[in-house]
């Protein structure tokens, strides 16, 4: 008989006594202790007895067996102060009498399995002992993310970057064949045996635990910004290079405390973005861009054009599809706006959404995108695709670069000039930024009504300048005249999307496309943001406003017999102050 005493940490799981000459510890419910978790092998620590010596034999597992700090395959006879450790479990196993066997637990199941919990159940303490509680282990994780990012910390990590590359080297792991479970099991075992067998690691101050995810993303995942990712108060991370790390959260830009080790560690994260989506970065095409399986964008560049080392900078995209009443909580917009722009999706008006970098052209376009009928094909067009349709009848297109020769390069362009061909009810351009704005507005003067795509624009005036430029970019030779034709004749209604510098973001104008007198194209704004200024707290402060102007396509369906509301129009909303949360 064999007594075993099983620790998680401090606390003891199981002590009890097979009651056989030999028994075997591990995944499988067959058993005699079941050890949860991913690292133990399904029958991996196998005891037996030679006399009344109690030995011991790995029978393979991710995480290796250590009797005493030490990794072994086979060993005994086991001392009663033999430390036997696997992953996260501490054993100890010796021979035992027979009297002793009355003193299994109850956690023996009626066919002698015995299941290790892989959480022991806690009290819930007092308020005032979970707030110290949450103070003391927030401080410890502190102390433990500043001892990872300080020069001892810094060297460690490369250190087991570099014995890493050695170990697989040596060891000829082909990762080619592994899926990214399989890899990132194996290179966690393996770093796991580095720390463990190397004293330098002993004497580190922060966690080893922590150490070792660490290197374990910069090796198989995105090093430092997986816990950024992960953080969905972060909306923007950009690495300027390995040890400068900025992020915008909650609207607000502040510098990261984390790093990479090294611009290689960069490097390999931007190629680990970038390789499944069949495009490449190097000398010789140091730029590109690309996303998140999440779907959010990326854009990267290298050296030679980044002096400072590689760049990286990534716009997150909430994990939740936002809808209008997330925007009129937000303060983005009042609801009689948000009324309003749906009734003109269902309506099938043309729309262009304009804004600066970061106002949140692409959530808006996707919030109203999400006010077409089921019953309606849609087609979209991006560049790096982050639109996020739930429809039933959507195809998404996505525009390809070149390849390692030069070649095989479509524009998007050419993807709006292919779906029409696709029998489109509707048209989602993600965003317009050369020629094809012209295409666009031919779809939008052919039967595409409904249409919809965003451009780079401070006002609802520059946005009709950009177009006409965006559209002699197509190579024609157009007059001007003709170009402002298409567009007021193509467009109904331009939304502006601004970021202000507080960080929040809120739909200033909501402004119609009415015709052309002489050879200016004329506007009318339906719905307005003005600013009173800041408040208390910084964040910009002011008024939604209805014009009194009632658009074109809502006296239309007014004479098709359509009843609409029209008093959304005629008064300023009854609370001025809109205040960003």
């Amino acid at each position: 008989m064999i007594k075993i005493t099983v620790r998680r940490g401090t606390v003891v799981v199981f002590e009890g006594v097979c009651p056989d000459n030999e028994c075997s510890l591990g995944r499988e419910s067959h058993n005699f202790v079941v050890l949860k978790g991913w690292a133990v092998g399904k029958k991996q620590l196998h005891l037996f007895l030679q006399g009344f010596d109690v030995h011991l034999e790995d029978k393979g597992g991710l995480a290796a067996i250590q009797v005493n700090g030490t990794a072994v395959n086979k060993f005994g006879p086991l001392k009663a102060n033999d430390d036997i450790q696997i992953g996260e479990y501490s054993i100890r196993a010796g021979y035992a009498f027979d009297e002793d066997k009355e003193r299994r637990l109850s956690l023996v199941t009626e066919d002698g399995v015995v299941v290790v919990p892989e959480a022991v159940p806690e009290v819930t303490p007092e308020p005032e002992v979970v707030k110290s509680e949450a103070i003391a282990q927030e401080a410890a994780r502190s102390a433990d993310h500043a001892a990872l990012e300080s020069t001892e910390g810094l060297a460690l990590r490369q250190r087991i970057h570099k014995r890493l590359i050695d170990v697989m080297d040596l060891r000829r792991v082909n990762v080619s064949r592994m899926d990214d479970s399989e890899l990132r099991d194996a290179v966690r075992k393996l770093i796991d045996e580095i720390i463990d067998g190397e004293p330098i690691f002993k004497s580190f101050g922060g966690s080893r635990q922590l150490l070792r995810d660490s290197v374990l993303n910069e090796v198989v995942g995105l090093g430092p910004l997986e816990d950024l990712i992960g953080d969905a108060a972060v909306t923007e991370i950009m690495v300027n290079r390995a040890d400068e790390i900025f992020i915008e959260r909650s609207g607000v830009l502040q510098r990261s405390s984390i790093t990479f080790t090294n611009d290689g560690a960069v490097y390999a994260a931007i190629e680990r973005i970038v390789a499944p989506l069949g495009r490449r970065i190097d000398e010789s095409s140091p730029m590109v861009d690309a996303r998140l399986k999440d779907g959010s964008r990326v854009n990267a560049i290298i050296p030679p054009l980044a002096l400072k080392g590689p760049c990286l900078t990534i716009r997150k995209f909430s994990k939740r599809r936002l809808l209008d009443t997330d925007l009129i909580g937000f303060g983005s917009m009042t609801k009689p706006m948000a009324v309003f722009l749906k009734l003109a999706v269902e309506q099938r008006a043309n729309i262009v959404i304009s804004g600066g970098t970061g106002s949140g052209k692409t959530t808006l376009l996707n919030v109203l995108s999400n006010f077409i009928h089921d019953h309606e094909r849609i087609v979209t067009v991006e560049d790096a695709a982050e639109l996020q349709l739930s429809q039933p009848n959507l195809v998404s297109l996505e525009a390809r670069p070149a390849n390692v020769e030069g070649k095989g390069h479509v524009a998007i362009r050419d993807l709006v000039k292919n779906c029409l061909r696709m029998r489109p009810d509707r048209i989602v351009v993600g965003e317009c930024r050369g020629g094809e704005a012209l295409d666009m507005l031919q779809a939008m003067n052919t039967g595409h009504d409904g249409s919809m795509t965003t451009a780079h624009a401070n006002t609802p005036r520059d946005c009709l300048s950009r177009l006409e430029v965006m559209t002699m970019m197509s190579g024609l030779d157009i007059p001007s005249s003709a170009i402002r034709e298409q567009i007021q004749s193509a467009i109904n209604i331009i939304v502006q999307q601004t970021r202000f510098s507080c960080g929040s973001r809120k739909v200033t104008h909501i402004t119609e496309v009415t015709g052309m007198e002489g050879s200016m194209i004329q506007l009318q704004d339906i719905f307005l943001f003005r600013q009173d200024g800041f408040d208390a707290n910084g964040k910009v402060a002011g008024r939604f406003e209805a014009t009194g102007h009632i658009p074109e396509f809502y006296q239309q369906l007014q004479k098709r017999g359509i009843k609409v509301d029209n008093t959304i129009f005629g008064t300023v909303e009854r609370e001025p102050m809109i205040r960003s949360a």
